[in-house]
């Protein structure tokens, strides 16, 4: 690990003059602090934003819930409201790392953590989002985590929170406090596909920080479902993961909202697969026309071939939990 310089901040507004100046921020430190070890990030200064007031959950005047970018996966996960209103964020944020992690990750360190991509922690091998112009060996490598949605010849790496992807389904916003004032984008806003800039992964400018995480009121009568399949039970990135929030009215889907892990550089929803499943009635053939939708595009690299059927296998078994639909005998 390389020098580095250490502040702490005791307001926000001190925090971001020191990230508008260059510095990184740090909080749980649990993505962070590795990448340092390898030297695949060396900032010159870290900013210590523990001490500032973005520890709490709230309920907003709307009905929504405010939570602060420090609160900790772990209290997020056990929070009272959030399991009873929102239980896919709960059951996600479970099904991510260990324990010992979860108390220590934040909020908003969880949806600004980098890929996983083994060659972008391998300083020994070239990455685009690491050294820009590099190149990307994971194309021709060994690529079974990698995207096989919305990935470029420039990188190929996926996202690897389990959180943000619950929290794209839900339609939740972030609010991003910089030296122009507050404001607020959804996810989709906030992540960027890599195209010819995979070094470029948030649209958050250069002294903004997440101080927290807007959620829209719990949606009314609605199925929540976080399944995940992993290599291992325990401490593994998503192959494929899927959040779905779903209600029914009547014998037909009244409303859909579907996000996806493991298959792109940022949790995945596609609006044309939740319009092809509203106003329907649950069957195989509907579903295999939404795994059809959504898999339009995606292309294998070789070793992560397999996510395809993968991802229309774990898609179906979702949508039949979801709409309580018997699989075919």
């Amino acid at each position: 690990m390389r020098p580095f310089d250490y502040m702490r901040a005791e307001d926000l507004q001190a925090a971001t003059e020191a990230k508008g100046n260059g510095a990184t921020v740090i909080a749980g430190g649990t993505n962070l602090l590795d990448l340092m070890k390898l030297e695949v990030m060396a900032p010159e200064r870290l900013v210590d934003i523990t001490r500032l007031d973005l520890h709490n959950t709230e309920r907003t005047s709307g009905g929504g819930l405010r939570i602060g970018a420090l609160v900790t996966n772990s209290d997020l996960a056990a929070n009272p409201d959030v399991r009873r209103n929102w239980p896919v964020l709960s059951r996600a944020l479970l099904a991510g790392a260990t324990g010992q992690l979860r108390n220590k990750a934040t909020t908003g360190g969880n949806l600004l953590q980098r890929t996983r991509c083994y060659y972008f922690y391998d300083t020994a091998m070239p990455c685009n989002k690491r050294e820009p112009g590099s190149g990307c060996h994971a194309r021709t490598g060994f690529n079974r985590i990698h995207a096989i949605l919305g990935a470029s010849d420039k990188c190929i790496a996926t996202h690897p929170s389990d959180m943000a992807v619950a929290m794209r389904a839900l339609d939740a916003e972030v609010e991003v406090q910089g030296s122009g004032g507050t404001r607020r984008m959804g996810l989709d806003a906030l992540y960027r596909l890599p195209g010819d800039t995979p070094h470029i992964e948030t649209s958050l400018a250069e002294g903004e920080i997440i101080t927290a995480v807007i959620l829209p009121p719990p949606p009314t009568a609605a199925t929540q479902v976080y399944r995940k399949v992993r290599d291992r039970s325990s401490y593994a990135f998503a192959l494929v993961s899927v959040a779905a929030v779903v209600a029914m009215d009547g014998a037909r889907i009244r409303e859909a909202r579907l996000a996806f892990g493991g298959l792109g550089p940022m949790p995945w929803r596609d609006g044309e697969v939740e319009r092809a499943l509203e106003g329907q009635e649950p069957s195989d053939a509907l579903f295999d026309c939404a795994s059809d939708i959504l898999l339009r595009d995606a292309q294998g690299q070789g070793s992560n071939d397999f996510k395809i059927p993968l991802a229309r296998r774990t898609l179906k078994a979702v949508l039949r939990e979801v709409t309580r639909t018997e699989a075919p005998a």
